[in-house]
């Protein structure tokens, strides 16, 4: 594997952070898209903070990191989701 293209030494544990209206479920979303890419994902490990305003909601949840294109694939599916305003 080439090393000039990631910051990273895989695997590595990594937060994942989603953003979305607390109106809407969220949490079950990354929860089901985490699970989908990263085998062995502890839901358990979600934490969820509402905003101050009580408006928007963000999840972060650290995952056991294999690969470059592993995270790519979460951010991908994250961000094509309705429910994601933003991932980071």
């Amino acid at each position: 594997m080439d090393r000039s293209d990631t910051l990273f030494d895989f695997p590595c544990r990594f937060p994942i952070k989603a953003m979305g209206q607390a109106n809407g479920d969220i949490a079950s979303v990354v929860i089901e898209i985490l699970s989908r890419h990263a085998p062995g994902f502890d839901a358990s490990t979600l934490t969820v903070r509402a905003s101050s305003g009580g408006k928007w909601v963000s999840i972060t949840a650290v995952i056991e990191a294999q690969s470059r294109a592993q995270l790519d694939a979460i951010y991908q599916e994250l961000t094509d989701h309705d429910s994601v305003v933003w991932a980071l």
